[in-house]
């Protein structure tokens, strides 16, 4: 380890050791600016720290890298360092897969029916029994704005043929197979490097709701977007489970409805995601509309990298989960 991660690690360290001297306070590491007009995962961790703090149990928000990166935080909620974070949703699939089933393209009509599978129909508690055995706990699935659609460096993408040339971002190996099965080529890149790989060419664009490159500046050099509606964009909140179980019964039922509390608002945030668009083309981005027929091309392309995403009884539980 060299001196640069040994001195990131123990600030990490005194940090945590320094908040967690009082034992009261809750700490909810961000994953994004503190922004409550752009951000979708900021609405919830406020939303959850502010119900909190007004019902006797102290909260602290920590900005997004004060902690370290997401892996870094997902170590430290296994391990009851941090009691609360924003989180990657395939973070926990290290873990167990079922989870994946959130991110299958043009799978979900809306956030209406992924709500109804996870909390109508059990599958977030599907989730977390594969996953609260590893110390962390999925409290909400937090929507951070309408569905993904395609940004890129390059031109219009009017029909998957315009893919072609472009080399996108991608999260990790599932997502670097849909690009193949859309007839294009993605490389992985950390979250923290996309402005660079962008403006130096290593990729052409990515797969993102509108908001995005408004929120993180990335407007200076993505110049093309197409509201492809591929996915609808997720992220977690997640909690430390050894925190979540040490809790005394009133202090989980505090907590209890602070995730509900937070959970709402997040929906009611959604709600209010109009004139994205507009502000995209204010920005200087144009904006090309896929027809039906390019978006069926798009949706029957994705269908063959599900079962790369998620294994069989995975995908039949989803499925299941959708339809009753």
């Amino acid at each position: 380890m060299t001196l640069k991660h040994l001195l990131k690690a123990a600030s990490v360290i005194a940090l945590i050791t320094a908040s967690g001297a009082a034992q009261a306070q809750i700490k909810v590491a961000l994953d994004s600016p503190a922004d409550l007009d752009g951000s979708g995962t900021y609405v919830w961790a406020h939303a959850f720290a502010t119900y909190l703090n007004e019902h006797g149990m102290e909260a602290e928000e920590y900005q997004r890298g004060a902690l370290g990166g997401d892996d870094e935080v997902f170590d430290q909620v296994t391990q009851g360092l941090v009691e609360v974070a924003m989180a990657p949703l395939g973070i926990a699939s290290s873990i167990d897969t079922m989870i994946n089933g959130l991110r299958l393209p043009y799978f979900f009509s809306g956030i209406e029916q992924i709500d109804h599978a996870l909390y109508d129909n059990g599958m977030l508690a599907r989730i977390n029994e594969g996953i609260t055995p590893a110390g962390v706990r999925i409290a909400s699935v937090v929507t951070v704005g309408p569905a993904a659609g395609l940004f890129n460096t390059r031109h219009p993408i009017a029909t998957m043929a315009d893919m072609a040339d472009l080399r996108m971002r991608a999260l990790d190996q599932a997502q670097i197979d849909l690009f193949q099965a859309w007839g294009t080529t993605g490389t992985i890149v950390s979250w923290a490097e996309v402005p660079n790989a962008l403006q130096t060419g290593v990729a052409d664009g990515y797969v993102n709701p509108a908001f995005v490159p408004l929120l993180f500046g990335h407007t200076e050099f993505l110049h093309y977007y197409t509201p492809a509606d591929i996915i609808t964009s997720m992220r977690s909140a997640i909690i430390s489970e050894d925190w979540y179980e040490g809790l005394s019964d009133e202090e989980r039922t505090t907590v209890d409805g602070a995730i509900a509390a937070a959970t709402e608002a997040n929906r009611e945030w959604l709600s209010t995601q109009t004139g994205v668009h507009a502000q995209l083309e204010a920005a200087g981005v144009t904006i090309t509309e896929l027809t039906p027929e390019a978006r069926a091309e798009f949706q029957d392309a994705s269908a063959v990298t599900y079962t790369t995403i998620v294994n069989a009884d995975e995908l039949a539980a989803w499925q299941a989960a959708i339809t009753e």
